[in-house]
């Protein structure tokens, strides 16, 4: 008995075929257009589809009133006060994105070498936490722990010498995360790429009776150069001294990320995520394939501005931003923490 298909991307065994098939399988009987020739056949047999569920919205905070502050490297960005920033999360919540991320922009006099305003429970980021769950409790916010938007030195962590310290960052992460759990926020996100954090965190919430408070690592996040723009929108780039290649991970190393990976989820992650996001595709895919957790992808600032930056001059059609969107569904991401996530989710609503 012949087989019908014997190909390696096949998913299983084709059943078994009488031997006289003929050309069944082959062009002209098999012709893949059909199914490319109208909407609605594409929309039927689509493999990924893209959905504003599918977004987590980062948004910067800033001190003031009724500031909604451009970001110069990121057009169409802004800074929002706290007092305004519940209404633009409303907004994003009307179009069906279920979760934001927030940031602060840190004001200069407020930053010190040890980062002590992150653990500040009037800051920034606690106000805004606040703000936004007073207004819109059903959306998930979502809270980065790292020191660098506090320090004078730009750093994620303490720095002694010209050493990032460990294990005496724990402690100031430890206390950062539990002002923003208590300030009402739904979901810890340690950015800082200490080892230990996540299991650190996740003690200290417990004891302090957050147990429902979930953590969302960034478990494998590179030294990249793609951060630049968000940088300059938490005003931590001019305050950089060195780089961050001590904590962050290597580009070259994928094999490394399924380490931290593993290590986070042993220490009591609920999701974790990559980043960047359209340049690491492959890891994406790797850590969804190893471990099938609640897996996220970061596009982070530099591929925001380089795609908004070339629509913006007509280099690019607008349709791109869909496009790379939908990249990060089909390498297996559940959810992508994009700047475009209300300008996508718009484009979805048009249709």
């Amino acid at each position: 008995m012949a087989k019908l298909f014997n190909l390696p991307f096949q998913r299983s065994k084709a059943p078994d075929t009488p031997a006289d098939a003929g050309t069944a399988g082959q062009y002209p009987t098999v012709r893949m257009r059909r199914n490319r020739r109208e909407d609605a056949v594409r929309r039927l047999v689509a493999e990924n589809v893209l959905t504003a569920a599918d977004f987590i919205w980062p948004v910067f905070v800033v001190d003031g009133e009724g500031q909604r502050i451009d970001v110069d490297s990121m057009p169409g960005v802004v800074r929002y006060s706290t007092d305004v920033v519940a209404e633009a999360v409303a907004e994003a919540a009307e179009l069906g994105i279920p979760a934001v991320a927030l940031f602060p922009y840190t004001d200069p006099d407020r930053k010190t070498e040890d980062g002590r305003e992150a653990t500040n429970p009037d800051n920034l980021v606690c106000n805004a936490i606040r703000a936004v769950k007073a207004q819109v409790p059903d959306v998930m916010v979502m809270c980065d722990v790292a020191l660098d938007p506090y320090t004078t030195h730009g750093h994620d962590g303490l720095m002694r010498g010209e050493e990032i310290v460990n294990d005496e960052t724990l402690e100031v992460l430890i206390r950062q995360a539990l002002v923003q759990a208590e300030a009402g926020c739904d979901t810890i996100a340690p950015s800082d790429m200490m080892d230990g954090r996540v299991g650190a965190i996740r003690t200290a919430l417990d004891e302090a009776g957050h147990t429902a408070t979930r953590i969302m690592a960034y478990s494998a996040k590179y030294a990249s150069a793609f951060y630049g723009p968000f940088r300059d929108a938490v005003g931590s780039k001019a305050a950089l001294k060195g780089d961050k290649r001590t904590y962050q991970m290597d580009p070259a190393n994928t094999d490394e990320a399924l380490r931290e990976v593993f290590l986070d989820i042993q220490e009591g992650a609920d999701m974790v995520m990559v980043k960047p996001g359209m340049p690491y595709l492959d890891v994406v895919q790797r850590v969804k394939d190893a471990f099938g957790m609640p897996t996220f992808a970061y596009q982070v600032s530099g591929e925001y501005s380089m795609l908004k930056g070339a629509v913006e001059r007509g280099w690019l059609d607008e349709k791109v931003v869909l496009e790379a969107l939908i990249a990060f569904k089909r390498a297996g991401a559940d959810g992508v923490l994009s700047y475009f996530a209300v300008e996508a989710a718009k484009k979805l609503k048009a249709g």
